[in-house]
C-alpha cells in the first residue's frame, strides 16, 4: 500500500500582515494615479476645447467651463482641413514603413540571433547604436543627399526624392530598424536552438528556418512591435514636414496644420482636428491590445 503524503496549506495571512502589504503598495498605487491624471488632463481638456464654439471660448477664456458643447468644429475640420485627404497619404506611409521595417529587421534579427559569425554582434551594436542619434542632426544631411538624388519626373513631380513618399519611408524604416532589431534578436535568442538544428537535420535552409520555425514562433513580439510602429509612424511629425513640401501629399499629422490661419488662430478648430487624428491610432490599439499585452508579457514568468 502506497503512502501519499499531503502537504498542510499554507495559514492564511494575518490581518497585521495583510495591512502592512497594503501599506507597501500605497506609493505605488498614488504615483499610477497622479501619472494618469497628468496624462488624461490635457486630453481631457483638448477633447473639451474642441467641443466648445470659439466665441464662447473668446468671451469666457479658454480655462471657463460656460457655454454649450457641440461638434460643429469636428465637422468644419473635417471638411476645411481636408483630412479624408490627409488620412490616405498617412496610410500610404506608415502601411508600407511598418511592413518593411518588420521584414528587414527580423531578418537581421534572425541573422545576429541565430547563427555565429564575426560581425553578428558588431552589426547588433551598430543597429542599436544608430537609435541614439537624435533625428535632427542627420536632417540637414539626408536633405542635401535627397535634394541632390534624381529621379524620373514620371515618379517625382520635383525630379528628385524630395517631395515624395520614398524619402520619407527610406528614413523611417531607417530610423526604426534599430530598435526593431534589437527587440527581436533578444526574443528569438530564447527560442531553444534545437528547433534550428532539427530543421537543418530534416534539410530545412535558411530561408525555411527563417520563413517556416523562426517567423511563426515570434508572431507575439512581432504583434507589439507592429502595433507600437504603427502608433510612432502614425504620429510621426518631424520627418513628414521636412521632405514633403507639397501640401496634396502631407500625412495627417502635419496637415493639420492647414487648419491655421494666416492671421487668426482657431485653437477650438486646431483642438478638433488633432482630436479627429487621434481615433485611428486608438482604435488600432484597442483591435491589437490584446496581442500586445501578450507580446511584451511573454517570457516574464521566466527564470
Amino acid at each position: 500500500m502506497t503512502v501519499t503524503a499531503v502537504s498542510d496549506p499554507a495559514p492564511p495571512a494575518s490581518p497585521a500582515r495583510r495591512r502592512r502589504v497594503g501599506r507597501r503598495h500605497y506609493g505605488t498605487h498614488l504615483f499610477l494615479t497622479v501619472m494618469a491624471v497628468m496624462w488624461l488632463v490635457p486630453l481631457l481638456w483638448t477633447l473639451y476645447t474642441a467641443l466648445r464654439p470659439k466665441a464662447v471660448t473668446d468671451r469666457y477664456g479658454y480655462w471657463s467651463l460656460h457655454g454649450p458643447l457641440n461638434l460643429d468644429n469636428f465637422v468644419t475640420a473635417w471638411q476645411q482641413g481636408g483630412l479624408p485627404r490627409y488620412f490616405g497619404n498617412s496610410v500610404l506611409i506608415a502601411v508600407p514603413s511598418v511592413l518593411l521595417t518588420l521584414v528587414l529587421s527580423s531578418m537581421m534579427a534572425f541573422a545576429v540571433s541565430r547563427f555565429s559569425w564575426k560581425f553578428n554582434l558588431t552589426l547588433l551594436v551598430m543597429f542599436t547604436a544608430g537609435n541614439m542619434l537624435p533625428p535632427q542632426v542627420l536632417a540637414a544631411p539626408l536633405f542635401e543627399m535627397f535634394k541632390h538624388t534624381p529621379l524620373p519626373y514620371s515618379i517625382s513631380a520635383s525630379g528628385s526624392l524630395l517631395d515624395t513618399y520614398y524619402a520619407v519611408i527610406a528614413v523611417e524604416v531607417a530610423f526604426q530598424m534599430g530598435f526593431c532589431t534589437f527587440v527581436l534578436s533578444n526574443y528569438m535568442k530564447a527560442l531553444p536552438a534545437e528547433l534550428g538544428e532539427a530543421a537543418l537535420v530534416d534539410g530545412a535552409g535558411v530561408w525555411r528556418q527563417y520563413s517556416r520555425v523562426i517567423i511563426p514562433l515570434c508572431r507575439p513580439a512581432l504583434a507589439a512591435i507592429g502595433t507600437l510602429e504603427v502608433i510612432w509612424l502614425y504620429n510621426d511629425f518631424f520627418w513628414p514636414l521636412l521632405f514633403i513640401h507639397d501640401g496634396d501629399q502631407l500625412p495627417v499629422t502635419t496637415g493639420v496644420n492647414n487648419l491655421q490661419g494666416q492671421f487668426l488662430l482657431d485653437y477650438n478648430l486646431i483642438a478638433a482636428g488633432a482630436t479627429i487624428t487621434v481615433i485611428p491610432t486608438l482604435v488600432i490599439y484597442l483591435l491589437l491590445q490584446r496581442h500586445f499585452v501578450a507580446g511584451l508579457t511573454l517570457g516574464a514568468n521566466k527564470g
